[in-house]
């Protein structure tokens, strides 16, 4: 089953091995509100996450978004209009990891407007690593069980702007098994992201 869908993929944390100095601890909780960075092969956007809106789901993108996972992770299915996703890791390894740390479903309280980011899954209860940014308005997703967690506030033009040549033709089998290998040699006009970083926390703060 297609995921609007997504399943997983993650760089685990190293291990400190020798070194005299731990590892800095990521917290398991995110804060209640934060702001992502995300610099691109089409440039930068920003998206602003309220922990109130899916909790569970904040916590795990808030991790990802702290181990350095999204780096080098390609837009690998754009369908204008409606959604751009993304998550699958470009390292095989990575998405076996995640194929199965998958997280509880949180209520949605948000509609799926034009800019929200939300979890893709395959159903309930499969949220792992992916995630798509509605490019329209698809509030036909609220009763399936999207539940929004924060939107673009900067750069939506860059994301209007990602390459939509393949359209949904990459294979998530595929991905997850070969990774960048199978997408850098059959769909080399994808776009990817280069990092992904958290620049503030707005807690207390108004839009």
């Amino acid at each position: 089953m297609k995921r609007v869908l997504v399943l997983a993929a993650c760089v685990a944390l190293a291990a400190c091995g020798t070194k005299k100095t731990p590892a800095v601890a990521i917290p398991t909780t995110a804060p209640d509100s934060f702001r992502v960075a995300f610099v691109t092969s089409r440039g930068p956007f920003t998206v602003q996450v309220n922990r109130a809106l899916a909790p569970r789901g904040v916590d795990r993108f808030y991790h990802l978004v702290a181990i350095g996972y999204f780096a080098d992770v390609r837009f690998f299915r754009v369908v204008p209009g409606f959604i751009v996703q993304f998550g699958l890791s470009g390292d095989p390894q990575a998405n076996v990891q995640w194929s199965n740390n998958t997280i509880l479903d949180d209520s949605v309280k948000e509609t799926n407007a034009r800019g929200t980011i939300v979890f893709a899954t395959a159903g309930p209860n499969t949220r792992s690593n992916q995630f798509f940014i509605n490019l329209g308005n698809n509030t036909q997703l609220d009763a399936q069980g999207f539940a929004p967690f924060g939107h673009v506030v900067d750069g939506m033009a860059v994301v209007d702007s990602i390459y939509a040549g393949y359209g949904e033709q990459p294979d998530q089998t595929r991905i997850t098994a070969e990774g960048n290998s199978y997408l850098s040699a059959s769909f080399p006009k994808l776009d990817y992201i280069k990092s992904a970083t958290i620049v503030a926390d707005t807690s207390g703060t108004k839009e």
